[in-house]
């Protein structure tokens, strides 16, 4: 389907299309704008409903001045990528992990909303489960297999133990309410960074430029990662977290605008209410929609695409109930990074519950290959040895001496890649071996 034919559809071909499109949808693929879009929606939906003024002016007017001075809120905004699921914390018939983490740290004294994006492949320590593969969007998995259920509840803990942060709410969607959610406000006016196509996985078709998406073209634009246009636009995670923001900057001001009808974001109310659990009352929505008009938006993303990394399976002590880590692609972020990073927003340190990584001047370094990742090594502080020419089956290759996984992390994080191995084997039992290409 062609940008200009999905934008022109029928209404009358509405109810087919969206039968058709829930019956291929991938929820595990989809992106936090939903979360933020529905809790947005859902906000200004309750202050229609419960403060609305009968004079046509501002329904939250009277109660913006009393809370300009109140306290700073974390609201985790969690994403359940279960394909049909009973509710929203519910696990379906696949799926059901939290492939959406966002904070919304609002700031009502500045005016201000910023929203931090953790990557869900977070490499992060569950000593307590057996979880071989523990990434900190499996938490909310688990905590959904739990009587009573758990799922948010354990997401928040483990959010609050990587930032710091204490989170005050959480709100939790599957998804479904995406659409309407965009098609009630007209669209949203976003300006595409290239020309992306991948008809496989998000049916994405669109061209660069600014332009206005209907909620089918929105849901394609924010799910792309996987773009046959392009070997550098909208290709990983990371680029697929900064369009959530995009997304979300984009529906907020426009169901803030003047000339939306804030009476139709009213009628969504029942719509959205299956699609979203949250611990917020009311009256915590009625605040938190009087903090958003003309609020400034900042974005932040913890880590980087150079702090992925394909790790190969190997014994890692705490990292679960079995001290063993299944290979998989981790995110292994810094928690100093991480610290500093959130500081400004009311962190008190960051844990992933890991070792902490060794000084680089405390890893020897064999290097097979590029002069250039030697030369990296050494900017960094290692002690490295150049071994000559490569032979290695990976673009980068580490090699870690059995039993040293955190040289292995340390290095591969150095170097940056987003597409190096980190295994166990080094030949070298005193040093990590780099083969580069």
């Amino acid at each position: 389907m062609d940008q200009k034919s999905g934008a022109n559809r029928p209404q009358n071909r509405r109810t087919a299309d969206k039968a058709r499109r829930k019956k291929r949808r991938r929820i595990a693929t989809l992106v936090g704008a939903g979360v933020a879009a529905i809790l947005l929606g859902t906000a200004l939906a309750a202050v229609y409903t419960s403060v609305k003024n009968p004079s046509g002016g501002n329904p939250f007017e009277h109660v913006v001045t009393a809370l300009m001075g109140a306290p700073q809120e974390n609201i985790l905004l969690i994403g359940n990528n279960a394909r049909d699921p009973a509710g929203p914390l519910d696990l379906g018939t696949g799926g059901g992990q939290a492939d959406i983490l966002m904070i919304a740290h609002v700031e009502p004294k500045h005016h201000k909303v910023v929203l931090i994006s953790i990557p869900r492949n977070v490499l992060f320590a569950q000593p307590q489960f057996n979880n071989p593969i523990p990434k900190i969007k499996s938490l909310f998995f688990i905590g959904a297999q739990m009587h009573p259920n758990q799922a948010a509840q354990l997401s928040v803990q483990a959010v609050e133990q990587l930032t710091g942060m204490k989170i005050n709410h959480w709100v939790v969607t599957d998804f479904n309410g995406f659409e309407d959610a965009v098609n009630a406000v007209g669209g949203v006016r976003v300006d595409v960074p290239g020309r992306l196509y991948d008809p496989l996985h998000s049916h994405a078709n669109l061209y660069p430029g600014w332009q206005t998406l209907n909620g089918q073209q929105a849901l394609a634009y924010i799910r792309i990662r996987q773009n046959e246009a392009s070997s550098t636009v909208r290709v990983n995670d990371f680029q697929r977290m900064d369009a959530e923001a995009q997304v979300l900057e984009a529906l907020k001001e426009k169901l803030l605008s003047p000339g939306t009808d804030i009476t139709s974001i009213g009628g969504l109310m029942n719509t959205w209410k299956k699609d979203i659990a949250t611990d917020m009352s009311t009256s915590d929505l009625i605040a938190l929609a009087a903090d958003l008009p003309g609020a400034k938006v900042v974005h932040v993303t913890l880590g980087n695409l150079g702090d992925s990394m394909q790790i190969a399976s190997a014994p890692l002590p705490g990292i679960n109930q079995e001290n063993y880590i299944t290979g998989a692609y981790y995110d292994v972020l810094n928690p100093q990074h991480i610290y500093q990073m959130l500081k400004p927003y009311g962190s008190t340190g960051s844990s992933l519950g890991l070792p902490p990584l060794p000084a680089p001047s405390q890893i020897p370094v064999q290097v097979y290959g590029s002069q250039a990742v030697v030369n990296e090594l050494k900017s960094a502080g290692y002690p490295v040895t150049w071994m000559g020419p490569g032979n290695g089956t990976y673009p980068v290759q580490i090699m870690y001496p059995s039993g040293d996984i955190e040289w292995g992390f340390q290095v591969g994080r150095t170097l940056a890649t987003g597409n190096g191995i980190v295994e166990p084997g080094s030949p070298n039992p005193n040093a990590v071996v780099v083969y580069a290409q």
